[in-house]
């Protein structure tokens, strides 16, 4: 098992290109099973859930090719079973995405209840209950989701809450259901309009996404496409602030700005100045130290709860008292207790983190506990002094494409090393 290495103090300069966006491919992949024939997905990171989710695939049947510049056919005309096991989704939340896809298409599918991320309860209830409105017949057992339907019927669906995969999964399902479904509290994240624009190249007849509400008219079919995936808005959030977080110079290429805004309006809050094109973000903080900021997450268009971790750190070396209080999940803030070991001052109080700036923090060896909790402990790395190590980087490279070799771009020393 790999580790990281990161010997701080160096202020980042340069520029560097944002990969596609993993919670846009693996719903997109999930997507493919609908239709008739293959489909191309392009702009596809290199990352360890791409990986799992073609086992996925694989371990079901279907046919999927990929070529040198990452982009991966998928035909599901060869597929054998409608089975997800459990030794993959619990290794991925995300397989969770399969379910829809499997029913409307085929009629029955077998999914493992998820395992993934351990930042707190992520129940599948919506889906299922979602599922069941549009006529299925399902039943859990055994720690597998059993659901059958000869072909779903369109209704009317008001989330308790709004999820990205719940309404992800129930809007691929409606694509290929009788008449029409309405989504009420639907998630509005650019994930779920890129996974809409390509379910509509396919031919499938949605409206609304973007909004709280999402209308599918069923169709009989859909065809196979060649379609891009969107630009990773948290993989550059992450990289605006390790420019800001190092006192450098940061531009991420190959991204879209509207879909940083809220990232955008507070690294302008801490003190930076941020440079926006058609395609890319610049953020400047040469020579200053950032300011504290308060952050609250909530869903799109708010704050992203994928950007809490990385402005904690931020906010471990600014100058003043910043506090950050997490809406979306109940248990993510575990990279606190190892920040703490870095010399940040942190005090937690429920879902709320009271963050008193130090002038620096001080290398220590440090545990990544899931995903975007990894990135803050990189970013607390490049300021710390000393080397820091940081262990189980199998939740990193789960989100993060080659994230030593970008940040070495940008002038960081950084290295991947094995245990």
């Amino acid at each position: 098992m790999d580790k990281l290495q990161i010997a701080g103090g160096i202020a980042l300069e340069g520029e560097v290109r944002v990969s596609g966006a993993k919670n846009a491919t693996l719903p997109i992949l999930a997507g493919a099973l609908l239709a008739e024939g293959p489909v191309t997905i392009g702009n596809v990171p290199h990352l360890q859930d791409v990986t799992t989710t073609i086992e996925l695939l694989g371990r079901m049947g279907v046919t999927v090719t990929l070529d040198e510049h990452m982009r991966i056919e998928v035909d599901a005309s060869t597929i054998r079973e409608c089975f997800a096991p459990y030794d993959l989704v619990k290794t991925m939340r995300a397989s969770i995405l399969v379910l829809g896809p499997l029913l409307a298409r085929f009629g029955h599918a077998d999914v493992s209840l998820p395992g993934g991320c351990a930042i707190g309860a992520r129940p599948v209830n919506i889906h299922v209950a979602g599922l069941q409105a549009l006529g299925a017949a399902i039943h859990i057992e055994g720690g597998y989701i059993r659901a059958r339907a000869e072909r779903l019927r369109g209704t009317r669906l008001v989330l308790d809450t709004v999820t990205v995969t719940g309404t992800e999964n129930l809007m691929m399902a409606a694509t290929l259901a009788e008449g029409t479904t309405v989504i009420e509290n639907a998630a509005r994240e650019p994930e779920v309009v890129d996974l809409a624009l390509f379910l509509n190249r396919m031919g499938a007849k949605i409206s609304g996404a973007g909004t709280d509400r999402i209308a599918i008219e069923g169709v009989r079919q859909l065809r196979g496409v060649h379609y891009d995936v969107l630009p990773d808005r948290i993989e550059g959030g992450t990289y605006l602030v390790a420019g800001a977080i190092t006192a450098g110079r940061v531009r991420i290429k190959n991204t879209r700005p509207e879909h940083l805004e809220a990232v955008i309006m507070k690294l302008r809050e801490a003190g930076a100045q941020v440079g926006c094109g058609d395609s890319w973000v610049e953020v400047d903080m040469r020579g200053r130290r950032p300011r504290a900021i308060d952050v609250r997450t909530a869903p799109y268009p708010a704050f992203p709860t994928d950007m809490q971790a990385q402005f904690a750190a931020l906010d471990a070396v600014a100058d003043g008292v910043g506090t950050v209080v997490e809406t979306i999940f109940e248990n993510r803030f575990m990279h606190m207790l190892e920040m703490r070991r870095m010399g940040a001052e942190i005090r937690l109080e429920g879902n709320t983190a009271i963050i008193h700036g130090v002038q620096r923090l001080t290398a220590a060896p440090v545990m990544a506990t899931d995903l975007r909790a990894s990135a803050s402990l990189v970013l607390a790395g490049l300021v710390a002094e000393g080397q820091t190590e940081i262990e189980r980087i199998y939740h990193i490279d789960r989100g993060y494409e080659t994230i030593e070799e970008k940040l070495a771009q940008l002038g960081a020393r950084i290295r991947r090393v094995p245990h």
